[in-house]
């Protein structure tokens, strides 16, 4: 079959050597990206956070969804209740987290639903699914299961990177076993403990695709995923965006154009695993609560859409402090009273960027000595690489003409023009687009590129907006 690879141009590199002993291991080095190294990274102290009084799931954390509504405002709902389901795939459920009542359904522009907020009764109580074992079950059956129980909001397909339609048929399905993003929780402390649920996962994965198309990414040195059974696992060494889903893919099963494939974050797998052999809807998040203006950086244990002043601790001046839930590259800005995204296994807290630098100080004339810098702009690259610094959300300018720079190639270690597909989308380019590599990519993998930007382009932003525009022009 003739995809995307045959059509794209490639960058002018030399063949890659194969290195007889990274085969054997199933170790891939990748040297492009970077490590920002961020002050506050989390302990492996693992803390469970308290109870909240509200808990919310909302509709913008997952692309490509257009709710509709099962419940109504004062509706009493346990843990595992329908709140909305896809109105382009019913089958795609959103499942309460907790027992209680539904407080308010938030609208924002034109009654779109910005989320379902639940008012918590304490009591714990869970709707009933049958307990099914994974080795007995067949394809149809798991999918009907996952969607049972809510679990298809957690699988993004590619490429498009929404959330998956349960009718289609994935190619295979990646999970990064790892997350290399600034200021990550630790996957083994994620996971500690869970073996069992994980594997149960795999295998309840397994009836969807079989056992040779699981792919599994570890991280040199990690413990967790040895011996685990049913995975094709691949150890991958090098700086961010290595723990990036969309990487591993691309350095052991790129897309080609017309294929599918799914992808879960290993929590969730874990989480999948639990729920599938227990009967009840676990909804469970360790979150890496970090940064530089958190008192006591650390993981804590939490429930899907609970409230971020739990995680926070203690009262904020967000005028000084910016909140972000999700990774510092990826994130959204957030309040102490907003909920914990979805998707996000972070909250951050960050100096706010809104204090004036003088000029010959802290300014562009400054010596840097405390500053980082992709560029070798400041003399901190002399550093060792255990230097870790204070980083503000300023943007240090505004955003300038898109030109060629060179800046963007050595943080995205794809083989992919990264200024040309982006100039693709920004010119609709739907051929150049395609034959550039967009059926590959997702906004996060353009994160590095977004901070190395001396124009400030919104770069994220510009991948997804191409990646709507081709999936609704291809039906």
């Amino acid at each position: 079959m003739k995809g995307v690879h045959a059509m794209r141009p490639r960058p002018n590199f030399a063949p890659r050597k194969v290195n007889l002993r990274e085969l054997m291991s199933r170790t891939i080095r990748i040297k492009k990206g970077a490590d920002i190294r961020l002050k506050g990274r989390p302990s492996p102290q693992v803390e469970a956070a308290s109870a909240t009084a509200t808990y919310a799931v909302q509709p913008p954390n997952y692309q490509g969804i257009v709710p509709k509504l099962e419940v109504k405002e004062g509706a009493a709902v346990q843990a595992g209740s329908i709140l909305f389901h896809s109105k382009e795939h019913p089958s795609v459920k959103f499942l309460s987290p907790v027992s209680g009542t539904v407080k308010r359904i938030q609208r924002g522009e034109k009654r779109r639903i910005l989320s379902v907020v639940m008012d918590a009764d304490g009591k714990g109580e869970s709707r009933s699914f049958e307990k099914i074992d994974p080795a007995t079950c067949d394809a149809q059956r798991m999918k009907e299961a996952m969607a049972e129980r809510g679990f298809f909001p957690f699988v993004e397909q590619r490429p498009f990177a929404t959330v998956a339609n349960p009718e289609d048929m994935p190619r295979s399905i990646h999970v990064s076993g790892f997350d290399s993003s600034p200021l990550a929780p630790e996957m083994d402390v994620v996971l500690a403990g869970r073996e069992a649920a994980f594997q149960s996962g795999v295998k309840a994965l397994q009836c969807l695709v079989g056992g040779d198309a699981i792919h599994l990414g570890s991280r040199k040195g990690q413990k967790f995923f040895d011996g685990m059974e049913g995975v094709n696992l691949t150890v991958f060494d090098g700086p961010h965006p290595v723990g990036n889903v969309g990487v591993q893919i691309h350095h052991t099963a790129p897309i080609n154009k017309g294929e599918t494939v799914w992808t879960l974050h290993a929590e969730d797998v874990a989480n999948l695993g639990e729920t599938l052999t227990s009967g009840v809807y676990c909804a469970k998040r360790t979150v890496a609560v970090a940064g530089s203006e958190h008192a006591s950086p650390k993981h804590m244990t939490t429930t899907l859409g609970c409230e971020v002043k739990t995680l926070t601790g203690g009262s904020i001046d967000e005028e000084s402090v910016r909140i972000v839930s999700g990774n510092p590259l990826t994130g959204s800005r957030t309040e102490a009273s907003g909920h914990l995204g979805g998707l996000h296994r972070q909250v951050c807290l960050l100096p706010e960027g809104n204090k004036s630098k003088f000029l010959l100080a802290d300014g562009w004339l400054g010596f840097g000595f405390d500053k980082f810098s992709l560029s070798r702009s400041y003399p901190t690259w002399l550093l060792p690489k255990s230097k870790e610094f204070t980083m503000d959300t300023c943007n240090n300018g505004e955003e300038r003409a898109f030109v060629v720079t060179g800046q963007y190639e050595p943080v995205f270690p794809f083989e992919i023009y990264p200024v040309q597909l982006l100039k693709s989308i920004l010119a609709n380019d739907i051929d150049a687009m395609e034959k550039l590599g967009i059926y590959e990519v997702a906004p996060e993998d353009f994160a590095l590129c977004e901070y190395a930007c001396t124009s400030k382009i919104a770069v994220q932003s510009i991948v997804r907006e191409g990646l709507d525009r081709l999936m609704k022009e291809l039906g």
